[in-house]
């Protein structure tokens, strides 16, 4: 039991830097100021499913799969800074779409459909997350003598579900943080966030084609 909880905890340790949630909550506060209180509980309650079942794949099958279609985790890095670029850039200039109903209420709509991307994938489990448990994984497997076997099978689902866990307990807090900002705090937030979003996704970008540089991928 001792070994499976320090297995655990490394896990934990080694995913949150990386897997950063607060990073998650931010852009979440940033994209959900119009959307309705049930899809914000949606969204809270289905992104860390996501996020659970994406770092799941990744662990068991990601190696698989990117083999299969050949995709290199430089292709990985530059595929999610230009999803990260695109998302930053509607937040920084946001174009705000409203359709009427019979009464003529305004609502909005699309607004619920970002628990997957971006919120689960990639600003959890982005390119450098993904990139992480699949070499995890293929180190686990290449030296089975550091841990027993039942221990590589029961940990990662299970250092997985307590991440889900933080992150929707770190989503749940953002209710307090939006009525303390306000409507007006949350739009600059959105703004500022999609500013951040920009640069990171350049940055992915830079890092892929660095690595692809290095590995004589122009040569």
């Amino acid at each position: 039991m001792f070994e499976l909880l320090t297995a655990i905890g490394i896990g934990l340790v080694v995913l949150l830097p990386l897997a950063n949630p607060l990073t998650t909550v931010a852009l979440f506060l940033g994209m959900s100021g119009g959307m309705t209180i049930d899809a914000r509980k949606k969204t809270i309650n289905t992104t860390p499913i996501y996020v659970f079942f994406i770092m799941l794949v990744s662990w068991y099958s990601g190696q698989a799969i990117m083999n299969t279609f050949g995709v290199t985790i430089p292709g990985l890095r530059i595929a999610g800074g230009f999803i990260v670029a695109y998302i930053g850039f509607r937040m920084l200039f946001p174009i705000v779409e409203a359709h009427k109903n019979k009464n003529d209420e305004q609502i909005l709509d699309n607004t619920s459909n970002i628990a997957f991307v971006p919120l689960a994938m990639p600003s959890t489990a982005g390119p450098g997350t993904i990139a992480m448990i699949i070499s995890m994984a293929s180190s686990a497997m290449t030296n089975e003598h550091a841990y027993s076997h039942w221990i590589i099978l029961v940990a990662p689902p299970l250092v997985f579900f307590l991440f889900a866990v933080i992150l929707w307990v770190c989503l749940k807090s953002s209710n307090i943080i939006m009525k303390f900002f306000g409507k007006s705090g949350i739009d600059a937030i959105s703004r500022l966030m999609g500013f951040l979003l920009v640069c990171m996704g350049v940055q992915f970008i830079i890092t892929g084609i660095g690595e692809l540089t290095r590995s004589g991928f122009f040569s």
